[in-house]
């Protein structure tokens, strides 16, 4: 098994990057938010594969962190999720923004990506809202408000005050973040009309 590639970049395709290791090379796919971040050919690289034995072939896909690699293993565990739409899922979204999503029960923001319909975003959010947590990443810090907007157990002020907000147009994790820092300003007894205003000023910034 191939944890992790180590070389230069012999050639960036459409779909995958070829490395060359010592001579021999390796061509791991990637998403496309990977494959715009890797740098050019003959540059330097190190990906974390993910080795795929099938009766028919070996395929390795290739990441730039662990915890992409760990959500492109955590996506495959929803039903109807395979390789194809996880990775179309980690093109659309990072680890940070695809944990917030599930936590916040975002499903449209996870059927942004190509190949994911309504119903398999239902599962993926679904299915995935307690392991979230775990893989949040840098969205670690307000997560856990997060899920309690998502399971509808906010507030009425913190709930109304994030309605508000996304109504204006900002996205349901924007308007989240701003009224988790507005809460840290006006303390857990602020009505909504507070935290709308302090968050709107939270979003100006």
């Amino acid at each position: 098994m191939i944890g992790k590639l180590k070389g230069t970049i012999d050639e960036i395709g459409e779909d995958h990057v070829v490395v060359d290791v010592h001579g021999v090379c390796y061509i791991a796919f990637c998403s496309s938010r990977t494959l715009s971040r890797i740098g050019s050919v003959g540059e330097a690289i190190v990906l974390f594969i993910e080795t795929y034995v099938r009766e028919d072939q070996l395929k390795l896909f290739g990441f730039l962190s662990a915890l992409e690699r760990q959500w492109f293993n955590l996506l495959q565990s929803v039903q109807g999720v395979g390789s194809k739409v996880a990775l179309a899922v980690l093109s659309t979204l990072t680890p940070s923004e695809l944990a917030n999503a599930i936590a916040l029960q975002d499903k449209a923001a996870v059927s942004r990506a190509p190949g994911v319909g309504p119903k398999v975003a239902i599962r993926i959010v679904t299915e995935l809202k307690n392991k979230a947590p775990a893989f949040a990443g840098e969205a670690s810090a307000n997560i856990g408000f997060k899920q309690e907007l998502g399971e509808g157990v906010a507030s009425a002020p913190v709930s109304d005050a994030v309605s508000a907000l996304t109504n204006l147009g900002y996205s349901r994790d924007q308007a989240a973040n701003a009224v988790a820092a507005a809460l840290k300003t006006a303390g857990e007894a602020a009505d909504s009309a507070k935290l709308i205003r302090l968050g709107l000023k939270e979003l100006s910034r």
